[in-house]
């Protein structure tokens, strides 16, 4: 162990653990109601979420990866599963025909009005309701600043 490392002091690492815990219990529950009430993992959801409020129901692949937070190797895996189910379509991109364009179908749309509510209900008997609404305002406030952080450049390195 480094001796220049600036340790978190006990309160500090007290948030750490109960984030660490406390993020890691609610995104497994999230995902497994996800699961057993829809048959969608939060993968699957997300891009359903992603093609139904992009323009024409379509994005170029690069772009929903982006979006869903997921590496391109993995997308590509999770979009073949969807594509097989008859979710999503995948196409030449019409502006770049280097690129490939992901299309929400007409059965991938049905399956997200389907599975919405039952997300929805997750998300608030899990979080929403859980906290006063200050609390949850607040959780929205500092993970955007979390968010802004992280897109710039690697403060670690």
């Amino acid at each position: 162990m480094s001796q220049d490392a600036l340790w978190l002091d006990a309160e500090q690492q007290a948030h750490w653990r109960a984030f660490l815990s406390g993020s890691w219990a609610l995104l497994t529950a999230l995902e497994r109601d996800l699961e057993e009430s829809t048959g969608l993992s939060m993968s699957e959801y997300e891009v359903l979420v992603r093609l139904s409020e992009a323009e024409e129901r379509s994005l170029r692949m690069s772009q929903l990866a982006d979006q869903v937070v997921a590496s391109r190797s993995r997308l590509t895996h999770t979009v073949q599963r969807m594509e097989q189910a008859g979710l999503v379509a995948r196409r030449a991109s019409l502006g770049d025909r280097r690129g490939v364009d992901c299309v929400l179908t007409d059965a991938g749309f049905a399956r997200l009005v389907e599975a919405a509510p039952h997300h929805v209900a997750s998300v608030r008997a899990r979080l929403v309701d859980v906290l006063p609404p200050e609390q949850f305002a607040r959780l929205g406030e500092i993970f955007a600043v979390l968010g802004a952080a992280l897109d710039q450049p690697d403060p670690v390195s």
